[in-house]
């Protein structure tokens, strides 16, 4: 009775934190602009393919089944952690051994599988520690960053030292007793032998205090996510079901110009008054703040793996520029922490002073960006830079006008020519006029 007395003391503290800490995300996405959802149907089978299929990942295939592998096994070891807990609440011992073969085929998986992830830690570790991989630095990646990704792959390496643990000392104390063993352990029942030795109050002992380090690292590790880069653990997936579903590269139109285009088209309406209710209102364009991002960018933001894949493909970055698309998509996160309590504090006329644009992103980065999207293409979980980029240029050039000497060249002949280019409308057809002399 003290044990679940105990558990269910743990359990409700990190379900009392885990709930603060998703208010606090609720709050910040109630913040932002709309972004419009439909077609779940499509959404449905990209999300197998990206989300739980692994398919970009496994375009790098030794690194990428390493990934997807360490993916899958956490689909399989999280059954036996809810096991877990209904075990803790109601003092029962592996209470869905009931479901046999099944049973032993999830809990076989979840074995070899742990020592599999446990292995992968210590590769990751070892490439993120030596240095050897180019894309984990930039100016992005400060030594927080570092140290936030080296905790997180650090607590998954003990969540799987303990939950071997676990079953280990579960396998060795059962053969002691000599009472059957609930599920298959492939990889426990060759530790177990290390173990067996020892007598049986020792062999349950070692197993409660590895059942104890699991369930409390998994209870920490579930409040540590929200604020780690690895929140993606929680954000990859429903990031990807709402992925944009136009190509990439397909811009789209901002409606209140499209509105304008149309009411200059209409002869009926060009001169016609507005209605009242749109002569109060006064549109902004593109993005300058966090407040003007739309629910989805800011979702992006949390799923980032900060893997550095995109920055690592980006033609601009890899020629020099400043513009590193993993940056774009990190700065939003910090923007919302810094901006996001004082927006819910005071509300939206709060102004700390600082902006997205200008502050943490240059106008420098934007316009190195050639929108080729091949940050976009990369992305193992779907975000779209470029449509963060393209809303801050927006900003600077339709509230700002201050938009690159180049361009301002291009708006000026569109506006007097009709075209980009410096020549009259009356001037086009000047270089086919020799192509008829001889006719």
């Amino acid at each position: 009775m003290l044990k679940q007395i105990l558990f269910s003391l743990s359990l409700l503290m990190t379900l009392g934190i885990f709930a603060y800490s998703f208010k606090r995300y609720y709050l910040f996405f109630k913040l932002t602009k709309p972004f419009e959802v439909k077609d779940f149907g499509k959404r449905f089978n990209i999300m197998m393919n990206v989300a739980f299929g692994q398919k970009k990942i496994l375009r790098k295939p030794v690194v990428g089944l390493i990934h997807a592998l360490v993916f899958w096994g956490f689909l399989v070891i999280t059954l036996g952690s809810i096991e877990m807990v209904i075990d803790g609440l109601f003092g029962t011992e592996r209470i869905l051994s009931f479901l046999g073969g099944f049973y032993s085929f999830i809990v076989a998986s979840g074995d070899i599988m742990a020592a599999f992830i446990a292995l992968a830690m210590l590769i990751f570790l070892y490439r993120r520690i030596s240095g050897k991989v180019k894309r984990f630095d930039g100016i992005e990646m400060t030594h927080k960053s570092h140290t936030d990704a080296n905790i997180a792959l650090s607590i998954i390496l003990f969540l799987m030292i303990s939950l071997l643990g676990m079953n280990t000392f579960y396998v060795a104390e059962k053969l002691s007793s000599g009472e059957a063993i609930l599920g298959v352990y492939p990889v426990s029942q060759q530790l177990a032998t290390l173990v067996s030795s020892m007598d049986y109050s020792s062999l349950h002992i070692g197993h409660e205090i590895n059942w104890w380090a699991h369930i409390l690292l998994i209870f920490f590790f579930a409040n540590y996510l929200p604020y780690s880069k690895h929140f993606h653990v929680y954000s990859s997936i429903p990031n990807v079901l709402f992925s944009r579903l136009e190509p990439l590269g397909q811009l789209y139109n901002m409606e209140s110009i499209s509105k304008e285009v149309k009411l200059m088209m209409d002869p009926n309406a060009a001169f016609a008054d507005p209605p009242e209710e749109e002569e109060a209102e006064i549109e902004k364009f593109g993005v300058k703040d966090i407040e003007d991002v739309n629910w989805k960018n800011y979702l992006d933001s949390l799923a980032c793996t900060q893997c550095g894949r995109c920055t690592d493909v980006c033609p601009a970055n890899i020629t020099g520029k400043k513009l590193s698309p993993r940056k774009i998509v990190m700065n939003v996160r910090s923007r919302m922490d810094e901006k996001g309590p004082g927006l819910i504090k005071n509300g939206s006329e709060f102004d700390d002073g600082k902006s997205l644009l200008g502050d943490y992103i240059s106008a420098e980065e934007l316009w190195a960006c050639t929108t080729c999207n091949a940050c976009a293409q990369e992305c193992p979980v779907n975000i779209n830079q470029p449509s963060m980029i393209i809303d801050m240029r927006r900003y600077l050039v339709m509230e700002e006008s201050a938009a690159p000497a180049e361009l301002n060249t291009v708006f000026q002949n569109i506006e007097n020519n009709g075209a980009p280019w410096q020549y009259s409308q009356d001037d086009r057809m000047k270089w086919a006029e020799d192509l008829f002399t001889n006719a």
